[in-house]
């Protein structure tokens, strides 16, 4: 077995959401999650078929979003792998829908940091054994770090 570093492309002001999935209709159920959640997002998801045709299904709103989410999850090749590519709103928007569709088994990451996704590769394909997300830690934050987070957070409309 080989392990490979598969690094994501990532656009400006948007964010990724890779995550295990088991049957076919994911593509159009994860665009209507996502479509209802957030209506004005623009997005696509890209679902690895792992079995039949093994084709990469496609689905969403915006053809640039399509476009990456197709190239990343073609990069990452394992089966039964989405990749959803998210402008104008953010993960927590609808992270929580997507993993009540029934087909989702599990989320790997969502986020706008640089990503490397780890691909285990065997004889009969490929899977994915974890992500790279973003950096190391510099330190605990302090007292002006708080402030900081928090103003964040009211500025960005997540806290009063």
């Amino acid at each position: 077995m080989d392990i490979e570093s598969v690094p994501m492309n990532i656009p400006e002001d948007a964010n990724i959401i890779i995550g295990q999935c088991h049957f076919i209709k994911t593509a159009e159920d994860i665009y209507e999650a996502l479509i209802n959640t957030v209506p004005a997002s623009w997005f696509a998801v890209a679902f690895n078929e792992a079995s039949g045709p093994c084709l990469v299904r496609v689905e969403g709103n915006d053809d640039q979003m399509k476009k990456v989410a197709v190239e990343n999850a073609l990069a990452i090749g394992a089966g039964h792998v989405f990749v959803v590519m998210l402008k104008n709103a953010y993960p927590i928007n609808v992270l929580e829908r997507i993993q009540r569709c029934p087909e989702v088994c599990g989320i790997y990451c969502a986020t706008a940091n640089p990503l490397e996704v780890l691909v285990a590769k065997t004889e009969q394909g490929r899977g994915v054994v974890g992500v790279v997300d973003g950096y190391p830690p510099k330190g605990v934050e302090k007292e002006q770090d708080v402030a900081k987070r928090k103003e964040f957070l009211r500025r960005i409309g997540y806290k009063l």
